[in-house]
């Protein structure tokens, strides 16, 4: 006999850092759950766990072929109220046996609740187990307000992640990657396209940022590429980017803007065929973290985008007023305006890249 297949809800709508990281978690619940609640049927096949992902529509491509993730669930922001109301008649339907809210805000919160209804009578001897990732407020006013920090260290955003999971009697431990998935036809149109490039061998640079202090300058990246006068690089980041383009025009023989010309699971390509990212903290680090690609990672004012992985190398100065703000957002309130970023130099990013990538 064959129980019921246990259902798992996962709740991640945003952003495409934080998708990209939470990508590790259905490996862990699956083979959790796969060791603990299934059984063996005739043909001595485990039952997997079933697992669920409801995201925003434009971070669905992060999550199609994930070797674990068993159907996925769109939100589209243009449906306002009335998109999340169709997104809980669906989920209803579902019947989860457990629901993991990874991200913890206004709409995650409601859809729980529509979910796990505290008056619905015909679920009330089988309601679905529900844990969510706790946003740490007080630690965060701690942090940012008194300079007292209460956080686990060092900084990392996949932890922090699979910590919840504990509640269910898993471990904080990383999948190995990849934990992000190609597209075969993506991968196929990427390839030819380098070919025709005739790139061969290159570095992807990820120079953007949500917030501006969270950037590496933009003349030590000149200075970075003018110091590697044999390698060629692929410049990544949105189409809002246009700033980008001002490195690629300096050095046009070693140098193209791929910024904004790319879709996620182009960019996820493209990051794959390269020999290693230079990055500042921003969403395309993470991908490089899922597929295991080596990296340097320039981290300046924000603690929660951390990498997890050794493939990644950190770059970061001690200072007393880091970290500064949720986002890096700011303000800066050093004497020295961004000095987290603008004291590492391009010779120490030099100096670590030629280690990383002669490994």
């Amino acid at each position: 006999m064959v129980t019921e297949v246990s259902k798992i809800l996962i709740l991640r709508f945003s952003s495409f850092g934080d998708v990209t990281q939470c990508l590790s978690v259905p490996s862990k619940l699956a083979a959790h759950f796969a060791s603990e609640n299934s059984f063996i049927s005739e043909k001595n096949n485990k039952i997997p766990v079933e697992i669920h992902w409801a995201t925003r529509r434009e971070f669905e491509p992060l999550l199609l072929g994930h070797p674990h993730i068993h159907k996925i669930w769109t939100l589209d922001r243009k449906l306002g109220l009335r998109g999340l109301l169709q997104l809980i008649s669906q989920l209803k339907k579902e019947k989860f046996s457990h629901i993991y809210d990874a991200h913890n805000n206004l709409r995650s919160r409601l859809i729980c609740w529509f979910l796990i209804p505290p008056l619905d009578l015909t679920r009330v001897f089988s309601p679905p187990e529900l844990i969510r990732k706790s946003q740490k407020r007080w630690k965060r006013l701690l942090l940012f307000r008194f300079r007292i920090n209460k956080y686990r260290m060092p900084f990392s955003g996949q932890r922090d992640l699979l910590e919840p999971l504990a509640a269910w009697g898993i471990d904080e431990t990383l999948p190995p990657p990849p934990q992000i998935v190609l597209s075969p036809i993506v991968k196929s149109q990427i390839e030819k396209k380098l070919q025709d490039q005739k790139l061969e061998k290159f570095t992807v640079l990820a120079p953007s940022a949500a917030h501006t202090l969270k950037r590496w300058p933009m003349a030590h990246w000149k200075e970075l590429v003018s110091l590697l006068p044999e390698e060629k690089f692929i410049i990544l980041g949105g189409p809002e980017d246009v700033f980008l383009s001002e490195l690629a025009e300096e050095y046009p023989t070693q140098v193209q803007n791929w910024a904004g010309k790319t879709s996620f699971a182009e960019t996820v390509a493209v990051v794959a065929f390269a020999r290693a990212l230079i990055s500042n903290d921003t969403g395309i680090l993470h991908v490089a973290e899922q597929l295991g690609k080596q990296s340097l990672a320039l981290m300046g004012p924000a603690p929660f985008g951390f990498p997890s992985r050794p493939s990644t190398q950190v770059l970061e100065l001690n200072l007393a007023c880091r970290p500064c703000s949720k986002h890096g957002q700011g303000p800066c309130v050093n004497d020295k305006f961004h000095q987290c970023l603008v004291d590492i130099s391009p010779k120490m990013v030099l100096n670590a890249y030629l280690r990383m990538v002669k490994k």
